[in-house]
């Protein structure tokens, strides 16, 4: 392992005022969305939904990396470029998601264990081979009456500190993605809770893992009451509870902080990075920034619906998106740029 390495690239990730595009839907992931769409769910059409993404002039202003998924690796443009030729050209660092999903974890109803350690080590000396310098595993936390337990919690850090150490020892940076879950209806100071106890149990298998902290990026949820809490809480509030929930538990030494969108809007989400810049930003530790899937590409979907002729306008929305949450890393993001952005497309 080279720990120097490791922590220049978190370093190139974390630059400046960029974000993460997560881009890695599994198939059946990917398939859902264009079916709500009307989209056709085949591989041909998700390669063109991808080759509108790589392909989406200025994205590497607001973006410093992107998390594929395998298929992506090899699918081309319609000229023959492959993907990751063309993220390279444009200085955006190609990743990839390792993790295989979720399956229920025995003799714990409601929970979750993620799959995909087995072999691990040989997949990633062949992506590093490929140009991929890091990599993304998520594990699920859900909130309910008697969840999370202990154990879930355990085990799921367990898998996350192998996988980050795994990824180390080939030379890629770990993304690591501890998400508890919005579905709900918890409170503010109930997510707050959970997601210091999953950090610090996370924290403490990585120590024990001896994952270099410098060399990670840790993914994880802003702290948000439940979807159907009758309590909703303000952009505000949610920003303090979330920045005083991090400064607790994540230590210092940590590559930066990327969050996941995890079901907010896409506005919601952007505007909730600002706050914390805005409010909080002097203070920090750490760089902290985005790395959204949904909150950047769910209005460039819907606007593209596998039409070709919607692929210009599919990608001005996409980059307006990545821009706004690039003004929130620098705590500069304002309502007007999203009615300046309808009234030029409306113009155009």
């Amino acid at each position: 392992m080279n720990t120097q390495e490791l922590k220049h690239l978190s370093e190139r990730l974390m630059t400046g005022d960029k974000g993460l595009l997560a881009m890695d839907e599994s198939t059946g992931t990917c398939n859902k969305r264009f079916k709500a769409l009307g989209i056709p769910q085949t591989e041909e059409y998700r390669r063109k939904y991808r080759q509108l993404i790589v392909t989406t002039p200025h994205l590497e202003e607001s973006i410093s990396g992107a998390i594929l998924f395998e298929e992506t690796l090899q699918q081309l443009t319609d000229d023959g470029q492959s993907f990751l030729a063309i993220l390279k050209q444009k200085d955006i660092i190609p990743g990839i998601k390792v993790d295989q999903g979720t399956s229920p974890l025995p003799f714990f109803p409601g929970e979750t264990i993620t799959e995909g350690l087995d072999r691990l080590t040989e997949r990633m000396a062949n992506y590093y081979q490929m140009g991929l310098r890091f990599a993304k595993w998520r594990a699920v936390i859900h909130i309910d009456t008697d969840l999370p337990t202990k154990t879930a919690i355990s085990a799921n850090a367990f898998t996350l500190a192998r996988y980050a150490a795994i990824c180390q020892e080939a030379g890629i940076v770990p993304i690591v993605e501890p998400e508890v879950l919005m579905d709900g209806s918890h409170s503010l100071q109930t997510c707050a809770a959970v997601t210091e106890d999953v950090l610090k149990e996370v924290f403490n298998a990585l120590y024990e893992q001896k994952v270099s902290l410098e060399g990670m990026i840790l993914k994880p949820n802003m702290i948000l009451p439940g979807l159907t809490c009758p309590d909703q809480n303000n952009t505000e509030t949610i920003a303090q509870q979330t920045i005083h929930s991090f400064m607790k538990v994540v230590p210092a030494a940590v590559g930066g902080i990327a969050f996941l969108s995890g079901g907010q809007s896409p506005c919601l989400a952007t505007e909730r990075l600002n706050m914390m810049q805005l409010r909080y930003g002097p203070q920090m530790p750490w760089p902290l920034t985005f790395s959204f899937s949904r909150a950047i590409q769910q209005p460039a979907l819907e606007i593209w619906k596998g039409n070709d002729q919607n692929i210009k306008a599919a990608q001005q929305s996409l980059a307006h998106r990545a821009a706004c949450n690039s003004a929130a890393r620098r705590a500069e993001y304002h309502a007007e740029m999203e009615k300046n952005h309808t009234s030029s497309n409306a113009g155009s």
